[in-house]
């Protein structure tokens, strides 16, 4: 059986893709692995990078000895997936990411990471700090300001930036038509600058996954993947 990576996106947990897996359990073997500092997982020592989660999902990939691999990745989890085929262009059959945030300059990055203020959260969105709380324990107070970081390096030096064009295994890109974060404009950019790429956007779909209706994102799942 071909082997399913489900890839979370950052603040995200592997918990998310639970309504998913009984149906794809039935094509795929299914891995739901939690990057660091999500979860019980401690913040790595020297921070958190996209580079850093790439060699975490090639770790794993090493550690399960898993051949035949497909890739869904949420937001982060899809910039991570990408990049890890941009490194080990034979390891991967096929991408398909989901909300995933490109466009990444300074400015951007600055802004998006202010948003992530532990205490503001905690005071405007008690919810959401709760949800967090839950997911990442007491630590998503320094989990927060870590993943900023990771933005602020990402708004630097993007990696996959002008590096698209050398990806050509068969990749979807999925965006929302309601999602606050990432834009029509650079899905389409990225779709157009991948050699052997579809695009797909998805009708009332905001950002969150917990906001996408299963159905839907399982439909685009079975027609990319031809799985009946």
């Amino acid at each position: 059986m071909p082997n399913l990576i489900l890839l979370h996106g950052a603040l995200g947990h592997s918990d998310i893709f639970e309504s998913f897996k009984e149906e794809l359990s039935k094509y795929f073997t299914i891995y739901t692995p939690l990057f660091s500092g999500h979860g019980t997982i401690e913040i790595p020592e020297n921070g958190i990078t996209i580079e850093k989660y790439t060699q975490e999902l090639e770790e794993f990939i090493e550690k399960e000895n898993l051949n035949d691999v497909y890739i869904f990745g949420h937001s982060m989890g899809g910039y991570v997936a990408l990049y890890y085929a941009l490194k080990n262009p034979t390891s991967v059959n096929s991408i398909m990411t989901l909300g995933t945030k490109f466009d990444w300059t300074e400015e951007q990055a600055l802004k998006e990471s202010k948003m992530l203020n532990p205490d503001i959260i905690a005071e405007k969105v008690p919810k959401y700090a709760e949800l967090l709380e839950n997911q990442h324990g007491a630590k998503w107070k320094q989990l927060l300001p870590a993943i900023a970081e990771m933005m602020i390096s990402l708004g630097k030096n993007p990696p996959l930036k002008d590096n698209l064009s050398t990806i050509n295994i068969p990749v979807q890109i999925m965006v929302g038509d309601k999602d606050n974060m990432v834009t029509l404009e650079e899905s389409i950019e990225v779709y157009r600058s991948l050699p052997n790429a579809k695009l797909a956007v998805l009708p009332d779909t905001k950002h969150p996954m917990d906001k996408v209706r299963p159905d839907l994102l399982l439909n685009l799942m079975r027609d990319f993947w031809n799985l009946s």
